[in-house]
């Protein structure tokens, strides 16, 4: 029987070619990174602990939104606009849907 993070991962790399976009969220922080799985490299990376979000004193949702349009902005000036989103573990719900529709509303497509 298969997991939830194997069952996502899973159809995430059959199903699109698409980078993938994978979030990984701590007790206390977020992180967010484009991965090209075609050759196993990061592409772009965005987290809580970056000095531009952890200056602001932000509820955790306000800091889930930020990332998500920060990773979005990072991602498109690579010219890049069609993502996997890769929740992992994660249920799409509270930050993780947060993030997500604060990437979409950049301008983000998945």
């Amino acid at each position: 029987m298969l997991d939830r993070k194997q069952r996502v991962r899973h159809k995430t790399k059959s199903v699109s070619n698409r980078n993938r976009l994978t979030v990984f969220r701590s007790n206390n922080h977020i992180y967010v990174q484009l991965i090209d799985d075609n050759n196993g490299v990061t592409l772009a990376s965005a987290s809580s602990l970056e000095k531009s979000i952890k200056d602001k004193n932000l509820q955790r949702k306000e800091i889930a939104e930020l990332i998500g349009k920060s990773i979005a902005k990072k991602i498109i000036a690579k010219g890049i606009d069609k993502v996997a989103f890769d929740r992992g573990k994660y249920k799409y719900h509270g930050l993780i849907k947060i993030l997500a529709d604060a990437a979409r509303s950049e301008g983000l497509n998945f």
